[in-house]
C-alpha cells in the first residue's frame, strides 16, 4: 500500500513535463551540431527530481494548509488521506531536493559558478508553488509558473551548458513548451475546479470557470505551435509541418473531451495532454536529428 501510495504522490502523468523541454533542447542543438550528451542526461535528472519534489511539496503543503479533503476527485493524497505520515512526506521532499542539488552542482562544470544561483532560484519555485506567504498555486499563478520553470528555464539553460550562449530562438521554444505545460495544469485544475473552491484555492479556473479554461488550453497549444513553425522549417524540409498540424488535431481533440467529462474522468486527459506536449518535444528532437544527420554527409 505505500508503495502504491509514493506512486501516487509522484504523479507519474505528469513526469513528461519535466522531460519535455529537456528534449526540445536537443533538437536545437542537433540544428547547430553541437549535441554533448552528458550534461543533457544531467540536465535532464535534475529536472526530473525537481519536478517530483514540486509534487511531494504540493501534497504536503495542501495538507498542512487545509486545502486538500479527502475523497477528492483528482488522484489519491496520501498524506491526505492517511496513507503516509507527514513526516516521511516531510523526508521525502528534502532528500529529492538534496539529490537535485548534488546533481544541479555538477552542471557547474558546464556553465560557471552563477549556476548555484539558478539552481537556488529553481528550489526557491519548487516550495513558491505550494507554500510561503503568497502560494502561486492558490493565487492562479500556477500555469504562469509552469511557462518559467518547466519551459523557459530547462531549454534555455539546457542549450546554454551545451553551447555557452544564448538564443531568441531557443527562448521562443521554451516558451512554447512551457505553454503546452501550462496545459496539463489547466487539466488539473479544471478536474478539481469542486474541490478547490470548497478549500478555498482560487486557481485560474475558480476564477475564470470552466469554459475560459477550454479557451486558455486552446489558445495555449496554438500560440506555441505557432511560435515554433520558424524552427520547423529549419529542419529542412517542409514534409516535416504535418507534425505540429496533428498535434494543434490531438490538442483541438482533448479540449472538446475536457468540456465532454467531469471528474475524476478528466484524470487520463491530463495524462494525453502530458504525453502530447512530450510527443511535440520528441518528434522536434528527432526530425532535428535527422536533418544534421542528412546535411552531415553531404
Amino acid at each position: 500500500m505505500k508503495l502504491k501510495a509514493w506512486i501516487e504522490a509522484t504523479r507519474l502523468r505528469t513526469l513528461p513535463v519535466a522531460i519535455a523541454g529537456i528534449v526540445t533542447t536537443l533538437g536545437y542543438n542537433f540544428l547547430n551540431h553541437n549535441v554533448n550528451w552528458l550534461p543533457v542526461i544531467l540536465c535532464l535528472a535534475f529536472a526530473l527530481l525537481c519536478q517530483i519534489a514540486s509534487n511531494y511539496a504540493n501534497e504536503y503543503f495542501d495538507y498542512k494548509a487545509g486545502r486538500d479533503r479527502q475523497g477528492r476527485e483528482g488522484p489519491r493524497r496520501g498524506v491526505t488521506e492517511g496513507d503516509l505520515t507527514p513526516r516521511a512526506m516531510k523526508t521525502a521532499i528534502f532528500i529529492t531536493i538534496a539529490a537535485a542539488c548534488c546533481i544541479g552542482l555538477s552542471l557547474i562544470a558546464w556553465g560557471g559558478w552563477w549556476f548555484i544561483a539558478v539552481g537556488l532560484a529553481v528550489v526557491a519555485g519548487v516550495f513558491a508553488y505550494s507554500t510561503g506567504p503568497y502560494p502561486l498555486s492558490t493565487h492562479g499563478l500556477g500555469e504562469v509558473a509552469v511557462v518559467i520553470f518547466f519551459g523557459i528555464v530547462p531549454v534555455c539553460l539546457t542549450y546554454y551548458v551545451e553551447t555557452l550562449e544564448w538564443s531568441w530562438q531557443v527562448f521562443r521554444g521554451g516558451v512554447a513548451i512551457g505553454l503546452l505545460g501550462a496545459n496539463v495544469l489547466i487539466v488539473n485544475n479544471y478536474r478539481d475546479i469542486e474541490d478547490d473552491i470548497a478549500v478555498g484555492k482560487k486557481t485560474l479556473a475558480v476564477r475564470f470557470g470552466r469554459k475560459a479554461m477550454i479557451a486558455l488550453y486552446l489558445v495555449n497549444a496554438i500560440v506555441a505551435i505557432l511560435l515554433m513553425i520558424p524552427d520547423w522549417y529549419l529542419t529542412g524540409s517542409r514534409r516535416w509541418l504535418f507534425i505540429p498540424v496533428l498535434i494543434a488535431l490531438g490538442a483541438i481533440g482533448l479540449a472538446r473531451e475536457m468540456n465532454r467529462k467531469q471528474g475524476a474522468e478528466l484524470t487520463p486527459v491530463l495524462g494525453k495532454t502530458a504525453m502530447l506536449m512530450c510527443l511535440y518535444s520528441i518528434s522536434f528532437a528527432v526530425t532535428c536529428a535527422i536533418n544534421s544527420a542528412l546535411q552531415s554527409e553531404m
